[in-house]
């Protein structure tokens, strides 16, 4: 524990020095693990050819739009969950849990049969006219990947609660445990029986099936803070759902928009050709590898600030913010040093045309100085609001950035201004500044302490 009268607290901290790193390294690792599975697709299916790895990315920025649905459920619930923790009240908590898992699992549900019936549709309507090898490749791997929704729902779900007791390194296991099925199940069916788009897609749906079911499986064990029991009844409460829907809606709202402008700046970008889209596809993944500190800090703030704002204690949590925030900074400052001068080795791994590898080091240069800088107050700050309960603001600020600055200035900049693909990252940059400005100015005001979730 630390020296708390020299910080001059009124009451012991939540979390010691030792409790974040025990909640951050196995974060860390997971969202390492998230990124490279999803690199490791991308470079075993670039052996098939730029068709199948363009196909692939189409279907990827569609499925994020629909996982963020799943993923605002995650937070609305952990927020909760996190809350009756720092309150004590080990009965609600395991309460919203269970009710989070179900309506996770019947809305992946009623996801996963839309797309099952009008994938192709949604296809044709989102990126128009691409060139057929592409859209062939699109259409198989979205119909086999949607199937695996209900199950990736529950794991969301499942790793959002264990994270909300504390206890990162449940997800990390069973994370570790999906991507090895990905891989080996990748170079089984892609390299062994040559089924290329379909073999990676196959691997997805087994590696979040087991991943699903094993996190359902951990949280029935009752030594657990929060755990789950007569799992057969939903037992939903109106007061409860309305807890959860009061974070997930604004965040999923929020989620789901800024996806939608990475759809409408994703079709700009497959009329700019094969190359850019590969090129897009190809810098989106290394450049998530710079997110990684950044992305599992966001997601330790819900935990350590929900459990804080349960307890009422407002202290505390600006500590925590500000100690999460430059940890977050140094971070993501490291890394992308390192990817500044790593990213053409990296780039070598696709095995694209010399054109598209020098489009992507044009990228990635840009892209690493630019999130060094902007990033963290981007995404990393708003999750301190959604665990306050202040997600309305997050979400409002979050949908005038996106169509103001991701969606116009890309179509500015990258179609009539003749910047191409450098155009529309240069608009996402331009977001994020637009978003770090009023999620500061919100934190600093102090209005996020009269927002209210349970």
């Amino acid at each position: 524990m630390e020296n708390i009268q020299a910080k001059g607290f009124d009451r012991p901290l939540r979390f010691s020095n030792r409790d974040i790193a025990r909640l951050l390294i196995p974060l860390v690792i997971e969202q390492l693990l998230l990124v490279l599975v999803g690199m490791a697709d991308t470079v075993m299916v670039s052996t098939v050819g730029e068709a199948a790895v363009s196909g692939i990315s189409l279907v990827d920025q569609i499925s994020v739009l629909l996982i963020q649905v799943f993923s605002a459920l995650a937070t609305g619930g952990a927020v909760v969950v996190s809350q009756y923790i720092g309150r004590s009240d080990r009965q609600n908590a395991s309460r919203a849990a269970k009710q989070l898992l179900w309506l996770a699992m019947l809305l992946a549900f009623l996801v996963m049969m839309f797309v099952l019936a009008f994938n192709l549709q949604m296809l044709r309507f989102i990126f128009g006219s691409v060139e057929n090898d592409v859209m062939q490749s699109a259409q198989t791997y979205f119909w086999i990947t949607a199937i695996s929704y209900p199950f990736l729902g529950l794991y969301n779900g499942g790793a959002a609660v264990f994270r909300a007791m504390n206890n990162s390194r449940i997800s990390l296991f069973v994370s570790l445990l999906m991507n090895i099925i990905n891989i080996g199940g990748n170079a089984i069916l892609i390299y062994v029986f040559n089924i290329g788009v379909a073999g990676a897609a196959i691997s997805t749906l087994c590696a979040r099936a087991a991943a699903g079911v094993i996190m359902v499986v951990m949280l029935l064990n009752k030594n657990n803070t929060v755990f789950l029991t007569k799992l057969h009844k939903p037992q939903f409460s109106k007061k409860m759902l309305g807890s959860i829907l009061s974070v997930a809606v604004p965040t999923g709202l929020e989620g789901g928009m800024f996806q939608v402008g990475k759809l409408l700046t994703g079709r700009l970008v497959a009329s700019f050709g094969t190359m850019s889209i590969a090129a897009n596809a190809i810098c989106g993944n290394i450049a998530s590898f710079s997110n990684v500190p950044g992305a599992a800090i966001g997601l330790s703030m819900v935990t350590v600030i929900g459990q804080c704002i349960g307890a009422k204690d407002y202290k505390q949590a600006q500590y925590y913010t500000r100690k999460l925030m430059t940890i977050a900074y140094v971070g993501m400052g490291a890394l992308n040093a390192v990817l500044l001068f790593t990213s053409p080795t990296l780039i070598a791994f696709f095995h694209v045309s010399t054109e598209t590898a020098a489009l992507c080091e044009t990228i990635m240069i840009y892209s690493c100085i630019c999130t060094a800088i902007a990033w963290v107050p981007s995404f990393v700050l708003p999750n301190m609001l959604r665990a306050t309960g202040d997600a309305k603001y997050t979400m409002g600020v979050s949908m005038a950035s996106m169509w103001l600055c991701r969606v116009v200035l890309a179509y500015v900049l990258g179609q009539y201004m003749n910047m191409g693909l450098l155009g529309v990252w240069v608009a996402m940059t331009l977001d994020w500044v637009f978003r770090d400005i009023f999620f500061i100015i919100r934190y600093f005001s102090g209005k996020w302490k009269n927002a209210r979730v349970i």
